[in-house]
């Protein structure tokens, strides 16, 4: 009996997946990456001109939402679920680095606090919304945008970036082990240097500042988003079955890296 070919694009049919930060970077790469295999896409971001855009392209909608409010990220899941009728997928992955996030001698107070609201508050009321719909239902796999900044030291420091990457593998693990047997997988993203928009306007202005993370990367090059959404789809989907509780390292090799290649 010949055994039907496996059909890729279909990996995700009918799977409903909320993705914050949506609208740009490796959140929108990611959203195209879900609707080619067949998922019904829920964007949420905080700009609903770009974010009208996104879920336009891919087929889905658009819930407008500030990530580090509590009421507004409930709304988001909800009504996914009210749409579409199921929760399958969350990529928790909205983040910001804005420039006054620096070293710990010059960041002051106020920017440490966003940031901890943006890059990891989010994440733990993404994760709560999400689980409410997970468990009833004893399936889902939730995917948080870590860093390898959370596993690697840098003295370009972002301090409450780096210091919030850290605590979302921290949680991101303790869920994972938590939720297992509840048929719920959480995993960590940790990408690299990626070629986003705000990548790229940041090394723009500053090309040296680009150099001097480059030439850590074995591969040679930063990362593109739609690198980064291969892997997240994978871990959404069934072939990432066994992994949970786990920092998923897309980077190039920068995290394993003592001397480079010329």
């Amino acid at each position: 009996m010949a055994i039907a070919p496996l059909d890729l694009t279909q990996r995700l049919r009918d799977r409903v997946a909320v993705i914050t930060g949506g609208a740009s970077g490796i959140g929108l790469a990611t959203a195209r990456r879900f609707a080619a295999e067949g998922a019904k896409v829920v964007i949420g971001d905080v700009d609903p001109t770009t974010g009208e855009s996104a879920a336009a392209e891919v087929g889905g909608l658009f819930v407008q939402v500030d990530v580090a409010d509590e009421a507004q990220v409930n709304a988001l899941f909800d009504t996914a679920v009210e749409t579409y009728g199921s929760l399958d997928i969350a990529f928790n992955n909205a983040g910001i680095s804005p420039a006054d996030d620096d070293s710990i001698e010059t960041t002051e107070l106020p920017a440490w606090d966003r940031v901890q609201e943006v890059n990891l508050k989010s994440v733990y009321l993404c994760s709560r919304a999400a689980l409410r719909h997970m468990v009833p239902q004893g399936s889902g796999s939730i995917i948080n945008t870590a860093s390898f900044v959370a596993i690697l030291g840098s003295a370009t420091s972002q301090i409450s970036y780096t210091a919030s990457k850290g605590g979302v593998l921290a949680m991101t693990r303790e869920l994972g082990v938590q939720f297992a047997r509840q048929g719920i997988r959480v995993n960590a993203l940790c990408p690299g240097p990626v070629n986003t928009p705000l990548l790229k306007e940041l090394f723009a202005k500053d090309p040296e500042r680009a150099q001097r993370r480059l030439i850590h990367v074995p591969v040679g090059r930063f990362a593109e988003p739609d690198e980064l959404a291969a892997a997240v789809a994978f871990l959404a989907s069934d072939d990432a079955s066994f992994i949970t509780a786990s920092s998923f390292v897309v980077d190039g090799g920068i995290t394993s890296a003592y001397v480079t290649p010329l």
